[in-house]
């Protein structure tokens, strides 16, 4: 049983930054796939960047540059920072744990969630 966190989101001038935070249970952190998604009112869940159990990430066209996913695995605490936050970037952000092996971005391919953290940017 994983338990996920969010927290971080507010609202934000349009150019500013944020930095979400998504904290886990257990001490195993290290050894998972994690990933932030978001979804906007009307809109697919997308996925944003991912990060497998070796640090290695993987990022959305429209986050390359702009937003940077790391971890803390001795704290269990995942990380988004967004930075030049646009209008476009309003949401609801999610962080999700894969268990299987592999790392993949579709959100189908994660088994558990957090609540999620509302990100507005005007």
């Amino acid at each position: 049983h994983v338990q996920l966190v969010e927290s971080g989101g507010e609202s934000v001038q349009a150019g500013g930054s944020l930095r979400l935070s998504c904290e886990g249970s257990g001490r195993t952190y290290d050894k998972w796939c994690m990933g932030w998604f978001r979804q906007a009112p009307g809109k697919e869940r997308e996925g944003i960047a991912t990060i497998d159990s070796s640090g290695r990430t993987a990022y959305a066209d429209f986050a390359k540059g702009r937003f940077t996913i790391s971890k803390d695995n001795a704290k269990s605490i995942l990380y988004l920072q967004m930075d030049r936050l646009t209008p476009g970037d309003t949401a609801m952000y999610y962080c999700a744990v894969r268990l299987n092996s592999g790392c993949p971005t579709l959100a189908k391919d994660f088994a558990f969630w957090g609540q999620g953290t509302q990100v507005t940017v005007s």
